[in-house]
């Protein structure tokens, strides 16, 4: 292992922080930014690199040395702060594409494909994000460590690592000229287990995906 490596691992708490602090500051904004533009053409692009951005803070949290808070109970950051607003807004922009399937974990065998959403992803990931945000800004920096690398583990890294995969197979599918298949009736409201889902989507084709995404001319 070299020393880069090994200073990012153990480097210091504070100086640490600043760096995690502030790539979550970014992607919130970011994400808050593209929420309102009006085109998926916009919004596409930007997500899954401020997407990727995030991941590499969560591998920075990961491969970091284990954060333990200044006390043994949260102390109360009192009400959430309310993303339904931002989940709405993408639902409404990215319909055509926001509903999409993910295996939970790739370590259980025979799992089955379960139906997910962009939009609650990203409005999960700034909630998870802003509540340890909260205590950062609050001054309790230890704390906010160790929420950003308990999420990272229990919940937001694994939402983060779905979406960049859903973003990235979109856009591969219209740089390489892949038209997208039927949804198979995908539909977060209903059972994944059941037979007959309705029909969410129909079928997404090149030319209505790769010229509003302006990464592909429509011929």
């Amino acid at each position: 292992m070299s020393d880069a490596t090994l200073n990012s691992v153990t480097q210091d708490p504070g100086d640490f922080a600043v760096q995690i602090a502030d790539q979550i500051k970014t992607f919130i904004v970011a994400v808050a930014e593209v929420s309102k533009v009006d085109e998926p053409e916009e919004a596409v692009p930007v997500l899954l690199l401020q997407v990727s951005q995030l991941l590499l803070a969560g591998g920075r949290l990961g491969a970091y040395e284990d954060v333990l808070p200044d006390e043994r109970y949260e102390p109360d950051l009192g009400a959430e702060p309310d993303a339904d607003g931002l989940r709405e807004r993408f639902a409404a922009l990215l319909e055509p594409i926001d509903v999409y399937s993910e295996v939970f974990d790739p370590y259980e065998p025979r799992k089955a494909p379960v139906p997910h959403r962009i939009s609650d992803d990203l409005a999960d990931l700034v909630t998870d994000l802003g509540h340890g945000l909260a205590h950062y800004e609050a001054d309790r920096t230890a704390e906010a460590l160790w929420w950003w690398q308990f999420s990272y583990f229990s919940n937001w890294g694994s939402t983060a690592s779905a979406t960049l995969r859903a973003l990235q197979s979109l856009v591969a599918h219209i740089r390489l000229g892949q038209p997208l298949e039927e949804l198979d009736g995908l539909d977060t409201d209903q059972d994944p287990g059941e037979e007959n889902l309705a029909e969410e989507a129909g079928r997404v084709m090149l030319q209505e995906i790769a010229g509003p995404l302006g990464l592909r001319p429509v011929k």
